[in-house]
């Protein structure tokens, strides 16, 4: 299975959520809805959830091998950075015109 699309959606500059994206495996099945968090010991990935009872929340969707769940991360981490650095450009181009 082979990641063949990633998107950021959504870019937040304030508050713990820093983006929602979308991921694409083998152009055949998509994920929507994943979230990159700000956690205390840095950025993580939340698999699309839903809330059960009292405040619990329970995955949709999630990868059941660790090596799968490290080549999402890696993925979309790297099209986040990629994303950020393109929205600093243009901010840097908008503030010398």
């Amino acid at each position: 299975m082979n990641i063949t699309d990633v998107r950021v959606r959504k870019v937040n500059d304030e508050g713990k959520m820093k983006a929602v994206v979308s991921i694409t495996f083998d152009d055949e099945f998509v994920v929507h809805d994943i979230k990159i968090i700000e956690g205390q010991n840095g950025l993580f990935i939340a698999m699309p959830s839903r809330k059960m009872g009292e405040g619990d929340f329970r995955d949709i969707a999630h990868p059941l091998v660790s090596e799968t769940r490290n080549k999402i991360k890696e993925a979309i981490f790297a099209e986040y950075e990629r994303v950020l650095a393109e929205k600093h450009a243009m901010e840097e181009s908008s503030r010398e015109e």
